[in-house]
C-alpha cells in the first residue's frame, strides 16, 4: 500500500464530515492521504466474482471519530475512490454509499535484485485523457509502526463512515492486523486534483507531503454497513 500525507485546512474537510461523526486529528494537525494498493483475492459476501478478484484501487482519505457505546471510534472517510472497473464501482456504492467512480488503471513494482523486495511501488489512473501518478521508492525492512506516531495515526483505523443522501450516514467495521511499513526515500505525484477532487483539495496536494510510507498490507474484512 503506498500512502502518501499531506497537511490539509480543517475547514476543507468539513464540509464533508459524515453526520454523527466528528475530525480526527495528530496533535492538532489534520491530514488527508492518498492511497493506492492492490486488492487480491476478494470477495463479495463470501461469492468470487470471475474476473473482478484482482485490481487496483487509489483513494483520497481523511480522519474522523465517533464516540460510541465502546468507546471512541476512530475511521476513515473518503473523498473519491478510483477502480478499474464499472461493475467494482457499482457494487461498492450500492453496499457502502462510498464515492467510486471508474477508470483506466495500472501499477508497477520495482523489486530489488538482491533481496526481492520491492524498492518502488507507483499506481497511475487515466483521467481526460491524462495520465495520474501516485508512488513511492523505498529502501531498508519493513518495521513496526511506534505507537503514538503519525504513522499509526494514518494506519491505525478500523471504522469507515460514508455519507449518504438525506444527510444518513454508514458505518461499517475494517479487520485487519497492524501493518508494518517502510519510510519512503522518494516520492512520485503526477494528480490532477482539481479535476478529481475539486478546487478545494489542491493547494494542499501540491505541497510537500508530511509522511509517505509502504504498507506491508494484509488480509482485510470489510463487514456489512449499518445506517446510523
Amino acid at each position: 500500500m503506498v500512502m502518501v500525507n499531506f497537511d490539509v485546512d480543517p475547514r476543507v474537510l468539513k464540509p464533508l464530515v459524515p453526520t454523527g461523526t466528528e475530525l480526527d486529528d495528530w496533535n492538532g494537525r489534520s491530514f488527508v492521504s492518498l492511497v493506492g494498493f492492490l486488492f487480491l483475492k476478494t470477495r463479495v459476501l463470501g461469492a468470487a466474482i470471475p474476473c473482478h478478484r484482482d485490481f487496483e484501487e487509489v483513494n483520497l482519505r481523511f480522519y474522523v471519530r465517533r464516540r460510541a457505546v465502546d468507546g471512541w471510534r476512530r475511521a476513515v472517510v473518503f473523498v473519491k475512490e478510483i477502480v478499474p472497473r464499472r461493475a467494482i464501482a457499482l457494487t461498492a456504492r450500492a453496499l457502502y454509499g462510498e464515492r467510486y467512480v471508474a477508470l483506466p488503471m495500472g501499477h508497477r513494482i520495482e523489486q530489488h535484485d538482491c533481496v526481492g523486495e520491492p524498492r518502488a511501488v507507483s499506481y497511475s489512473w487515466w483521467l481526460r485523457g491524462r495520465e495520474n501518478r501516485v508512488g513511492v521508492s523505498v529502501n531498508g525492512e519493513f518495521c513496526e509502526v511506534a505507537e503514538g506516531s503519525d504513522v499509526e495515526f494514518i494506519t491505525e483505523h478500523y471504522w469507515g463512515y460514508a455519507r449518504r443522501r438525506g444527510g444518513r450516514t454508514t458505518e461499517y467495521r475494517v479487520d485487519h492486523p497492524r501493518w508494518r511499513v517502510r519510510a519512503a526515500t522518494d516520492t512520485e505525484i503526477d494528480c490532477d486534483a482539481a479535476a478529481l477532487y475539486g478546487d478545494q483539495f489542491v493547494d494542499s496536494l501540491r505541497h510537500r507531503p508530511a509522511s509517505a510510507f509502504l504498507a506491508e498490507g494484509s488480509e482485510v474484512m470489510v463487514f456489512r454497513g449499518t445506517t446510523l
